[in-house]
């Protein structure tokens, strides 16, 4: 994935105390997400968290699922080094792993994952990138292994906000490959990789989270 241009609303965090980073975003939505995962995750195994930023979600999914070992990723070296502060008293936290997740191959380095969980990427990258991760991810995961994939989405192929509107308006004008996914294409891409679909979850503020499991085949 190159690095990209993206509005300012984007991915927005700002510097707190001994080297953690605060993201507004984080801050809202991790206890519905803590919510979603003590519903539908496995209570142990390996969980791998793709694109952790700042590192405040990680954390909080350890604190509330603690028989789970949590592998944050992370391809920015500063958010790495926030991941890392803030998960310093977590045993069950790994140090933060330097991971593209739309290069093709990462998955052997992150085999037999119970748990894979991705928040608020898929709208920053393309179409193409978007289905070499999804691949990926139904490589990484171990039998019955579950995929939670969270942030805004189109429904039916339609933005359901004037924010979502001005928001995948503002992604598209940076970079034309990027914007919003639709509902049901994702759905359609899940299922082509073998990843069966739990439920689709309607979250705060627009977004959606797809639960899926890898069959057992």
């Amino acid at each position: 994935m190159s690095k990209r241009t993206l509005p300012s609303n984007a991915s927005v965090a700002t510097e707190g105390q001994s080297g953690r980073l605060v993201a507004p975003a984080a801050t809202r939505n991790s206890d519905a997400l803590c919510d979603l995962l003590v519903q539908f995750a496995p209570s142990t195994g390996r969980a791998l968290e793709i694109a952790s930023g700042t590192g405040q979600h990680v954390c909080a999914f350890a604190r509330h699922l603690p028989d789970l070992n949590w592998q944050p990723t992370e391809i920015d070296p500063e958010r790495r080094n926030s991941i890392n502060a803030y998960a310093a008293e977590l045993p069950t936290v790994a140090a933060a792993a330097d991971l593209n997740a739309t290069a093709r191959g990462w998955h052997k380095d992150f085999a037999d994952q119970n748990l894979i969980v991705l928040i608020n990427l898929v709208h920053l990258i393309s179409w193409a990138e978007t289905r070499t991760l999804i691949s990926e991810v139904a490589q990484a995961l171990g039998s019955n292994g579950r995929f939670v994939l969270y942030g805004p989405f189109k429904r039916s192929g339609q933005l359901i906000s004037d924010g979502d509107r001005r928001f995948h308006d503002a992604l598209v004008q940076q970079d034309a490959e990027i914007g919003y996914k639709n509902d049901d294409d994702v759905t359609g891409l899940l299922t082509t990789h073998n990843l069966s679909i739990v439920e689709i979850v309607e979250m705060p503020a627009n977004n959606l989270a797809f639960v899926a499991e890898k069959s057992d085949i």
